[in-house]
């Protein structure tokens, strides 16, 4: 499809992902080119933008025409001078090969997140994303009844990416330095296209008001269709390109099938809202305090 500022918008699954063609996003963009964009952003998801090969400042320039941008992290340190960016670095043995989307156990996730491939390793190091609109609408009607109801609690305390290493293993101690849990609706209403979507994932731990093993088993139930093979789009890296994805509709997954070669990109994530349930009612703090130090949408 072409846009009506010239660019092409080449699908590239069947019920997400999106290949832009025709923006060169180290130049100035204007308005109408960015609400395009965004328009191909919130039908696609996840929009890949080949060879660009941009900067640390071209890619903060770029996800900062989404909305303020949040810091790397709420307890993982940035990248050197650059307190916006967070480095995903396989070779520090810091592989996050769960299905997640970024940040759900502070009370505002991001809205965006973007991705740069800086070292793509010769084969594997691909990025899964999954549309969870998709996953709740091949939910069969008494489960979309059941979970428009069910509240997750969302918590950074958990074995996200087990330690291969002692700098992964150090890693683990920062992540969980500070301790979050916070309770999420199960199916969020897009604050843009009104769309229903599991908002689970890995750090979803429990339901509220369920105990373990009956947690446990729902989660399971409902992450098994969002990572259904129809509602996925592989991502395959080569240096240069540049990845947006929706963060309050999709999780990815970047598998660990890359062996020792060394893997890095470099994160950017524009702050969101707090996310509401079908009934209306906002997501709350249980454990851990605002993260205002690392979202400005934190209120």
């Amino acid at each position: 499809m072409t846009t009506s500022t010239g660019f092409d918008v080449r699908r590239i699954g069947g019920r997400i992902g999106a290949e832009i063609h025709g923006v060169d996003l180290t130049t100035e963009l204007a308005p109408a080119l960015i609400s395009e964009i965004n328009t191909a952003l919130l039908e696609h998801k996840a929009l890949v933008f080949r060879g660009q090969h941009l900067d640390d400042a071209g890619q903060l320039r770029f996800a900062a025409l989404f909305g303020e941008l949040t810091t790397a992290h709420p307890t993982v340190p940035a990248v050197d001078g650059q307190p916006h960016i967070l480095p995903v670095d396989g070779e520090e043995g810091i592989r996050a090969n769960q299905w997640h989307t970024d940040v759900t156990f502070v009370r505002t996730p991001p809205k965006a997140s973007t991705l740069r491939g800086i070292v793509i390793p010769p084969y594997g190091g691909n990025t899964l994303i999954a549309n969870s609109a998709a996953a709740y609408r091949d939910l069969p009607e008494p489960l979309r009844e059941l979970a428009d109801k069910l509240w997750a609690v969302h918590t950074n305390d958990y074995d996200y990416a087990a330690p291969k290493s002692e700098k992964a293993a150090e890693h683990r101690r920062q992540f969980v330095s500070r301790k979050y849990r916070t309770a999420h609706p199960v199916v969020r209403v897009h604050p843009e296209t009104g769309e229903r979507g599991l908002f689970i994932g890995g750090f979803a731990q429990s339901i509220v008001g369920l105990g373990p093993s009956d947690s446990r088993d729902l989660l399971r139930l409902f992450q098994s269709y969002v990572t259904r093979p129809e509602n996925i789009v592989r991502v395959a890296w080569n240096p240069g390109d540049v990845v947006l994805f929706d963060n309050r509709i999709t999780q990815h997954y970047a598998p660990d099938d890359y062996g020792d070669l060394p893997r890095l990109l470099h994160r950017v994530t524009v702050a969101g809202d707090i996310p509401a349930g079908v009934d209306g009612k906002h997501s709350h703090v249980i454990e851990g305090d605002d993260a205002s130090h690392y979202t400005p949408a934190a209120v």
